[in-house]
C-alpha cells in the first residue's frame, strides 16, 4: 500500500469572497498534492470553510439570513473558485457538518478527561473580526492587528495551554522541519518563551456554534472548533482504521498564512499533545500579497479577484505566476507588468517556443514520426546528466516548499534544451545525408526532454502538461502517471507520431490588456443578491424626523426613537448607540427609514421600522437628509 500523505489548507471564513491570498494558499496545497501523487503517495487533500462563530452570526443577521442559510450561500464562492482553479482536493470541510461536530465533541471529551479543561471567568479584550481573545501585551494603540477589540466578561471553560509551553519548545527543537520557514519558527519560539496563557474555549454571548456538553448555554470557541477540522478530514470520528493510515502512519502537513501561524504552531499542537494524538510533520506558513506595491484592501479597491485574472491571462499562467513570483514565507507583490513578462518570457518564449520548434522540425524532417538511429555525442550525456540533477533539486525544493526555486530548476532544463537546439543545429544536419542518424538522435532527445518537462510541470500547470502530452502524440492522463517511470532516459516510444503544433501560451500585449481595463464600466458585471425593480418597489422608504431618543434599558447597543413620518408617529429601535454617545443631539434631525417592515420586539421594545445607515470601516452612521426636504417624502 502507498504511504499516506495528508495536506490541508486552513479552513476559510466564508463571510468574504476568496481573493488572491486564499487562492495562493490553496494552489500551494494543490501543487504539493499533485507532486506527491506523481511520486506514488496516497494523497488526502483537505480544504474547506469555517462556518461557526460570532462573526458569521452577525454577518448573517446583517444580511437578512439565518446563519445556516448564510454559510450555505457563501461556501459556494469557494467550491466554485476551486473548480475554476483546477484544485484537486479530495475533501471539502464545512464545520457545520455532523462528522465534524462529532470530532469536536470527541476531542473535547478526551482533553477534559485528561484534566486539561476547567471552568473559570474571562475578563478582557476580544477581537470579533479575528475570533480571538487578546492579551493586553498584544494590543497596539488599543487595537489588535489594526482591528477593533471589545471588552468581554463572561463565564468560560479554559484549556490549560500554559501547561504545554516547555513540551512545545522541546518538540520544536527535536523536529527542525516542524515549522517552515526557519524565520517563522524563530517567531513561534520567541512567543512561547514569553509564557503562554490558558485558552478560553467556550462562549455564552452567541449560540451559532457547537454546544459544549460540559454546561448548557456554552458553545465551543471557534479556534478549538476550527482546528479540529484537520482531524475530521482524516476520519478521526468516522473510521479509526483510516485515521490510523492518514494521521498516525502517514505524513501530515498544514499550510497556513503567517497571520494564523501561532494558532497552528502553538494551540493546535498543545491540543493534540493533550489528546494523545501525534503532531503533524510540518506546519508551513507563507507570506502575504501586496498589489502593485500597495497593501491589498477593499478601501483601496485593489483586491485581486482570482476568477477574473484566470479569465484575463489563463489558468495555468495565473498558477505559474503565483508559484514563481513568491518566495515561500516572504511577502510577494502582484503586478500586472511582471505577470505579462512571466507569460511572454518564461511561458511563451522558453516553453511554448521549445515545443513549437521541436514539433515543427520533427514534421519537416521526419513527417512527425519519432525515429531513432543512435549517434550519441558528449553533449547528449550532458543533457541526460542535467535531467538527473533536475529531479534531485526539484525534490529538495518541493519538500522545502520552495516552489519558486523548484520552477527555476525546471526552467534550467528547459533553457538547456533550447540551447541544445542552437548547439546541435538540426537544420544543418538535415542538409547532409550522412548526418541523418545524428539528426534523429538530436530530435529524439528534444521530444524525450519535452515529454519529461510535461510530467514535472504537471503539479503546477496540469492543463498545459496535458496539452503537451497530447501534442507529443500520446494519450496518457498526466494526473495518473508516476515520476518513477520518467527517471530513465529514452522512454518515448520510437515510431510514434507527433500531432500538429499549436501554441500553448500566446504572447500577451500589455497595451491591449490596459486598453481593455480602461473600459468605463464592466458590461459583464455580476450583481450579487440581485433584485428586480418590482422587488425594490415593495420597499416603502420615507424621510422621517426624530422627535425623541433614549437608550433601551439593559443594553449598551440599542437606542429607541420616536419618529414623525408625516402621517403618524412610530417607535423604531436601532443598534447604533455605540456611535452616538450624545443621542439627544439627534433630536430634530431628518433621516431615512424603511416603514413597511413587519414590527419586531428587541429587548422588550417594539420596533416599527428601520433607520437607514451607512457602514464604513465598521463605523455606522445615520443618513441625514437636508432640512428643506419635506417630511414624509418618498425615497425612490
Amino acid at each position: 500500500m502507498s504511504k499516506s500523505f495528508y495536506i490541508t489548507t486552513p479552513i476559510y471564513y466564508p463571510n468574504a469572497a476568496p481573493h488572491v491570498g486564499t487562492a495562493y494558499t490553496t494552489i500551494i496545497c494543490d501543487v504539493v498534492a499533485r507532486y506527491k501523487r506523481l511520486l506514488g503517495y496516497d494523497v488526502t487533500f483537505l480544504t474547506g470553510v469555517d462556518e461557526h462563530g460570532q462573526k458569521i452570526q452577525q454577518a448573517a443577521e446583517k444580511n437578512g439570513f439565518t446563519p445556516q442559510q448564510w454559510v450555505d450561500k457563501m461556501s459556494l464562492n469557494f467550491t466554485t473558485l476551486w473548480e475554476k482553479l483546477n484544485i484537486s482536493n479530495t475533501d471539502f470541510m464545512r464545520t457545520t457538518q455532523q462528522r465534524h461536530i462529532n470530532s469536536v465533541k470527541e476531542i473535547v471529551k478526551t482533553v477534559n478527561e485528561k484534566g486539561d479543561i476547567y471552568r473559570g471567568e474571562y475578563s478582557g479584550k476580544y477581537c470579533v473580526s479575528e475570533e480571538t481573545f487578546v492579551p493586553e501585551n498584544q494590543l497596539v494603540d488599543g487595537k489588535y492587528m489594526g482591528k477593533e477589540v471589545i471588552d468581554v466578561k463572561e463565564t468560560s471553560y479554559f484549556f490549560k495551554l500554559s501547561k504545554y509551553g516547555d513540551k512545545l519548545l522541546k518538540y520544536i527543537e527535536e523536529n527542525p522541519n516542524f515549522i517552515k520557514p526557519e524565520s517563522k519558527k524563530n517567531e513561534v519560539i520567541a512567543f512561547i518563551k514569553q509564557g503562554l496563557q490558558d485558552l478560553s474555549i467556550s462562549r455564552t454571548v452567541f449560540d451559532w456554534g457547537i454546544p459544549l456538553e460540559l454546561e448548557e448555554g456554552h458553545v465551543i470557541y471557534v479556534w478549538f472548533d476550527a482546528l479540529t477540522n484537520y482531524l475530521t478530514g482524516a476520519k478521526y470520528s468516522e473510521d479509526k482504521g483510516r485515521f490510523e493510515d492518514i494521521w498516525i502512519n502517514g505524513e501530515v502537513n498544514h499550510v497556513v498564512g503567517k497571520d494564523i501561524l501561532r494558532f497552528h504552531a502553538i494551540i493546535w499542537p498543545a491540543m493534540l499533545m493533550s489528546a494523545g494524538i501525534p503532531l503533524p510533520q510540518t506546519i508551513a506558513a507563507h507570506g502575504w500579497w501586496t498589489v502593485e506595491g500597495e497593501k491589498m484592501s477593499k478601501s483601496l479597491g485593489n483586491v485581486i479577484d482570482p476568477a477574473k485574472e484566470v479569465d484575463k491571462y489563463g489558468l495555468d499562467a495565473f498558477r505559474y505566476y503565483l508559484m514563481r513570483e513568491a518566495t515561500f514565507g516572504h511577502d510577494a507583490d502582484y503586478s500586472k507588468k511582471s505577470m505579462i513578462q512571466r507569460i511572454n518570457s518564461d511561458l511563451a518564449n522558453d516553453l511554448g517556443n521549445l515545443l513549437n520548434r521541436t514539433i515543427g522540425m520533427q514534421k519537416k524532417y521526419f513527417d512527425l514520426e519519432v525515429v531513432l538511429n543512435e549517434d550519441n555525442k558528449e553533449i547528449d550525456n550532458e543533457l541526460k546528466n542535467l535531467w538527473d540533477k533536475t529531479l534531485k533539486e526539484l525534490d529538495k525544493h518541493m519538500n522545502e516548499y520552495q516552489f519558486s526555486e523548484a520552477l527555476k530548476d525546471i526552467w534550467k532544463f528547459i533553457s538547456r534544451l533550447n540551447k541544445y537546439i542552437d548547439e546541435c543545429e538540426p537544420w544543418k544536419l538535415a542538409k547532409e545525408e550522412d548526418k541523418k542518424n545524428r539528426l534523429s538522435t538530436v530530435m529524439y532527445n528534444l521530444v524525450e526532454g519535452l515529454y519529461k518537462i510535461a510530467i514535472i510541470i504537471s503539479p503546477f500547470m496540469s492543463q498545459t502538461a496535458q496539452k503537451m502530452i497530447n501534442q507529443l502524440g500520446l494519450i496518457e492522463d498526466v494526473t495518473k502517471v508516476k515520476l518513477k517511470k520518467f527517471k530513465e532516459w529514452g522512454i518515448y516510444p520510437i515510431g510514434n507520431k507527433l500531432k500538429e503544433p499549436e501554441p500553448i501560451f500566446p504572447r500577451i500585449d500589455l497595451e491591449e490588456i490596459e486598453d481593455e481595463e480602461k473600459e468605463e464600466f464592466n458590461s459583464d458585471l455580476e450583481i450579487e443578491n440581485s433584485i428586480t425593480i418590482n422587488d425594490f418597489g415593495k420597499i416603502e422608504m420615507k424621510v422621517v424626523q426624530i422627535e425623541k431618543v433614549s437608550k433601551v434599558e439593559n443594553t449598551d447597543k440599542l437606542l429607541k426613537f420616536i419618529v414623525n413620518t408625516g402621517t403618524e408617529k412610530r417607535q423604531i429601535v436601532s443598534g447604533i448607540a455605540k456611535w452616538y454617545k450624545k443621542e439627544e443631539e439627534l433630536i430634530g434631525k431628518k433621516v431615512m427609514a424603511v416603514l413597511n417592515l413587519e414590527p419586531v420586539k428587541l429587548k422588550g421594545e417594539i420596533s416599527q421600522g428601520m433607520l437607514l445607515t451607512t457602514v464604513e470601516k465598521k463605523k455606522i452612521k445615520l443618513i441625514f437628509i437636508d432640512e428643506n426636504v419635506k417630511l414624509g417624502a418618498n425615497v425612490k
